[in-house]
């Protein structure tokens, strides 16, 4: 009969959940790849609309803080180095670009936009319509209106247009979108997150 320390159980329990946690954190970053594709050029506007934004709040959502993070950085740091992951486009220069200040963010959303997910789902009681309403309000404010703060002011500052009309470029086009965006994943966050194999003790 044998037998296995608590010690060993428990580094074999955290290995399983480190690899659960690297195979999720590839697939929303390729998932974030793809979505980068889906792209509509407005014309008036260097900003495109995308599904980008959709796929963080759904990468912090699901995966949590940690992983989500990661997830979306994992691909901005690689888009840095020159890799083509952004709709076939890459190096310093995207990330400088008329939207890096929206690029830059991303992460930070996901990171945010986790935090409240983990805190929501920590108790493990139902899911309740308030705590949806929770979770949609924080999706407005890290994975929609955080993205504004410093996505707009670098617009101003590359194109040199003024504030006013990097609004009208960069913020009012998008607001109804992001605002659906945010509606789909409050609806599908707390369907599809307790289905998700844990990724943390």
């Amino acid at each position: 009969m044998s037998t296995s320390s608590p010690t060993a159980y428990a580094s074999t329990n955290q290995t399983v959940y480190t690899i659960r946690g690297i195979v999720f954190t590839a697939l929303f970053a390729a998932l974030f790849v793809a979505s980068s594709w889906l792209k509509i050029p407005l014309g008036f506007t260097p900003v495109p609309i995308t599904l980008q934004t959709l796929t963080i709040m759904l990468a912090g959502g699901l995966l949590g803080a940690f992983y989500g993070f990661w997830s979306i950085a994992v691909v901005i740091l690689l888009t840095a180095t020159g890799l083509p992951l952004f709709h076939g486009n890459g190096g310093i220069s995207l990330l400088t670009g008329a939207t890096g200040g929206y690029i830059w963010m991303y992460p930070f959303a996901a990171l945010l936009v986790g935090l409240v997910s983990d805190k929501l789902f920590r108790s493990g009681s139902a899911f309740t319509k308030g705590k949806t309403v929770l979770l949609f309000f924080g999706l407005m404010v890290f994975g929609v209106a955080l993205l504004y703060t410093t996505g707009i002011p670098w617009l101003s500052h590359v194109t040199k247009m003024s504030m006013s009309e990097a609004y009208v470029q960069g913020c009012y086009p998008f607001l109804f979108g992001d605002t659906v965006k945010a509606i789909v994943a409050a609806a599908l966050i707390p369907i599809l997150r307790p289905r998700l194999p844990k990724l943390r003790p």
